[in-house]
């Protein structure tokens, strides 16, 4: 594979909602370009991007991908290098899509010809934005039934406004969709329905002259109104010449002050020429959004340092993905932010502060690498088998450190407990999710030290059903999942005063102590403390540790349902002591002794988990969303207005959680999706605290009753 240099490369983020073909096009593209010998289709598993095994079987992307393909408009010099990042657009694998923004250097962004602006649209829209990225939109599936494209441009227009502006008009819809009109250069673009994606530039049909000259106005006067040398040149002829205008269109793109829209259809390759010379000639190459910027210490501290994206700068890299090859080990995806980047070049990793050798570094078109000599800056490519780089690190010279700033990701917003099916699937199963919590950084594995269960937690029930065929296909390890145990904690609510008292006799040196306490209540979070107010030896001070470890032991194995007690005061005032008798053992039972009687006095209650949540959902479903809440015991903290869609902020109970993201993707057809973090605890409502206990004792009855010490 040759090395382009910066100026020839454009790196896209194919983004959108799930279904509206990304994929398809991104595979479009490449034919078109000749980069592959035949049209892949993700209805048949062959498309070049969906290769992983999840992917083909569920016919959607579960993370993303790279591919690239190059090609020369006409009248340019040299080919342009465009690499094409394919994104998950299900809502539940929307953290790949986000991590993997960050090495891209423009969106486009794919609305449905027939549905529009959707969920995800917006969500995508705002992660670029948050980069900075140049965005353009590819109005797709325009031959589909029922496909409208100025319906589609009314609902992009209505959501982000009028600086989306059409650069294309479709020639055709549904069924009759043949091509589109270039509103630059005012010429019809003709394809056959044969999926060849070669185009015949003609005249633009009669019928359409109007709406093309209007469409074209339209253009020229939203390309002019940000430049005053172009306004003046506008005002003057009363258009523009297309050269100018292209010029103009790339630079109101690239100030994020105009957004394109075009038309295509990626399953019969119509469209796909048109497309590839818009990416060529209007998309920016990695240098011209400015410098790569980022700091002299790691996780966004110190001092800013910023680097241009060129070939005579320090080499400097970014890992942006990891993928867990189960034959090739782990393979690192990066951006190369400067310098030029030799095949078998020595690094340091900052971040770990170690030395990585980059040997056979690549170029990916789906999960086949090419080699290659060289990466000048702003290329994307991968090597395999480093050492102790993961995503986030950067790479670089050693005397010219950089740190730059990893994506942010949600929190996962659903856990279920992992359970091996045999022994040997438990002997395995650490080593395998932890290669997968390698390139996949939204995934959390760990063991409650409460219930003692293993927790996977991730997006949504779709992603850790991925994670765990994952486990079963790549790593041979079966798991079972089940909703996770809720962390309930108890406490007290009122004050008590208990004596606690250990004497055995057994015929030689036998044991004595005896502590009396004070209990009440703390504040929601305090925990447990502990006050010594022994005056005048009435407890040795050697002793008194004992007492405490007693209390705390007692209060890890609860009063009520065998949950840990929790922000309480336990103040040691008075006791009695044997010279003999007395020992750490007989004052640690005693302090048991003593917190068991003071609980009964105490108001023992029971605690829950509350969880702040938020729900992204379309405004139509807000009513039935807040009454699914309210259902929950929830409490609605209030909602906002984003476009077409709502964001619902609410306080729910975790026990009324462990279902919800099954029962809101029914609620509105898979068009919503909610995060979810922890609160703080509060007292369970009493009927539901009956029903917690008595479900505790029951689990119980027939185990041995542990010993007091």
């Amino acid at each position: 594979m040759k090395a382009c240099k910066t100026e020839s490369l454009r790196n896209v983020g194919v983004v959108g909602h799930g279904g509206t073909g990304k994929t398809q096009l991104v595979s479009a593209l490449l034919f078109a370009a000749g980069a592959t010998d035949r049209l892949g289709k993700v209805s048949e598993g062959s498309a070049i991007t969906d290769w992983d095994e999840e992917e083909v079987a569920r016919k959607i992307s579960v993370q993303t991908s790279l591919a690239y393909a190059e090609w020369t408009p006409a009248g340019a010099a040299e080919p342009v290098k465009i690499n094409l990042l394919d994104t998950p657009g299900y809502s539940t694998f929307l953290h790949d899509t986000k991590a993997s923004l960050i090495a891209a250097d423009a969106a486009l962004i794919l609305v449905e010809s027939v549905a529009g602006v959707q969920v995800v649209t917006e969500k995508v829209w705002d992660y670029a934005a948050e980069y900075g990225l140049p965005r353009a939109f590819v109005v797709n599936w325009m031959d589909r039934d029922l496909a409208d494209f100025q319906r589609a441009l009314a609902s992009i227009q209505e959501t982000f406004g009028r600086g989306a502006v059409p650069a294309q008009l479709p020639i055709g819809a549904e069924r009759n969709f043949r091509g589109a009109i270039d509103l630059v250069t005012m010429k019809a673009h003709l394809y056959d329905p044969d999926g060849s994606g070669r185009a015949r530039v003609e005249e633009i049909p009669g019928e359409l002259a109007d709406l093309a000259r209007e469409g074209h106005e339209k253009l020229v006067e939203m390309v002019a109104e940000g430049d005053d040398k172009l306004m003046e040149e506008f005002f003057e002829k009363g258009t523009l010449p297309a050269d100018d205008l292209r010029k103009g269109l790339r630079e109101a793109l690239l100030a994020q002050r105009l957004f394109p829209v075009l038309a295509a259809s990626g399953l019969r390759n119509i469209g796909s020429e048109s497309l590839l010379t818009f990416l060529a000639e209007t998309f920016p190459h990695p240098g011209a959004r400015g410098t790569a910027t980022g700091t002299s210490e790691p996780n966004r501290q110190g001092k800013a340092v910023t680097r241009r994206v060129a070939d005579d700068e320090p080499v400097s890299l970014f890992v942006f993905k990891t993928m867990a090859d189960p034959f090739a080990g782990r393979v690192s995806y990066f951006k190369v932010m400067s310098g030029r980047l030799g095949n078998d070049a020595t690094l340091v990793n900052y971040q770990r502060q170690t030395t990585e050798r980059l040997q056979h570094v690549q170029v990916m078109q789906g999960k086949t690498g090419a080699a290659v000599a060289e990466l000048h800056a702003g290329d994307l490519g991968s090597v395999a088998k480093l050492k102790e780089t993961q995503t986030g690190d950067t790479l670089g010279d050693k005397g010219a450190p950089v740190y730059y700033p990893a994506a942010r990701l949600p929190e996962p917003s659903i856990t279920f407990a992992v359970e091996a099916k045999t022994r040997a699937d438990e002997d395995k199963i650490g080593t395998a999710i932890h290669r997968l919590l390698e390139e996949d950084l939204s995934l959390r594995f760990a063991r409650d030290p409460q219930t003692q269960e293993f927790l996977l937690s991730g997006a949504g029930q779709q992603h850790i059903e991925v994670v765990v065929s994952k486990l079963r296909n790549r790593y041979h390890v079966d798991v079972t999942l089940k909703p996770p145990k809720v962390p309930y904690r108890e406490t007290i609510r009122g004050k008590a005063d208990a004596e606690g008292k250990h004497k055995k006799q057994t015929g030689g040196r036998g044991q004595f102590g005896v502590c009396r306490i004070k209990m009440e209540p703390l504040a929601r979070g305090s925990g447990f403390e502990f006050v010594d107010d022994i005056f005048g030896g009435s407890i040795p001070r050697n002793y008194i540790p004992a007492v405490e470890k007693g209390i705390r032991d007692a209060a890890d194995r609860g009063y009520l349902a065998g949950f840990p007690v929790v922000d309480f005061r336990a103040t040691l005032y008075d006791g009695k002591y044997h010279d003999v008798d007395s020992s750490e053992l007989a004052f640690k039972i005693a302090g048991a002794l003593a917190f068991k009687e003071a609980m009964k006095q105490a108001r023992p209650a029971l605690l829950e988990p509350i969880m702040n949540v938020e729900i992204y959902a379309p405004d139509q479903y807000s009513g039935d969303i807040m009454g699914n809440i309210s259902s929950r015991r929830g409490r609605i903290g209030g909602s906002e207005t984003r476009g077409q869609n709502v964001v619902i902020k609410a306080q729910v109970p975790l026990s009324e959680m462990l279902s919800y993201a099954t029962d809101l993707t029914s609620m509105t057809q898979g068009r919503a999706s909610f995060t979810m973090e922890f609160a703080h605890y509060d007292y369970v409502p009493p009927e539901i605290a009956e029903k917690v206990i008595a479900a505790a004792k029951a689990a119980r009855e027939g185990q041995p009753v542990e010993e007091e010490a």
